[in-house]
């Protein structure tokens, strides 16, 4: 049983949002699969992702418990994109006034593992039987 690798990339200066839509089309997929991925998206995210995803590689060779395991069966189990701190910045405007402007920024944690290890416990449902 081999050991999950966690990487986490904070403070990001990209928005949640757009982050999101590179992290969908990883989500799930194995780690070769989402490195040529990310490699040709044209989106501006691709490249922190996959320097992100290469170090939760690296994290997983370098842990304890995987000495035999083989790189080509790990798949990305869980990707999550959450807001980090936003820097709120003002710009002047017609008439003396000011608008705000948010600078947002992102904190990606990433989790690969084995493909064979089951993520859940399945819960068998039980159905009650009616009696007349």
């Amino acid at each position: 049983m081999s050991l999950d690798a966690t990487a986490k990339l904070r403070f990001l200066h990209m928005s949640p949002r757009k982050v999101r839509l590179v992290a969908d089309m990883v989500r799930g997929q194995q780690v070769n699969t989402a490195l040529v991925t990310l490699r040709f998206t044209p989106r501006f995210a691709a490249k922190p992702l996959e320097k992100l995803l290469k170090s939760a590689v690296a994290n997983f060779t370098n842990l304890e418990g995987n000495e035999g395991a083989n790189v080509d069966d790990l798949v990305v189990k869980h990707l999550c994109v959450d807001e980090g701190p936003t820097m709120k910045r003002f710009r002047p405007r017609a008439q003396g006034r000011a608008s705000r402007i948010l600078k947002r920024s992102s904190h990606v944690t990433l989790v690969i593992g084995e493909q064979g290890e089951a993520t859940a416990v399945e819960v068998p449902v039980q159905t009650e039987k009616k009696e007349d």
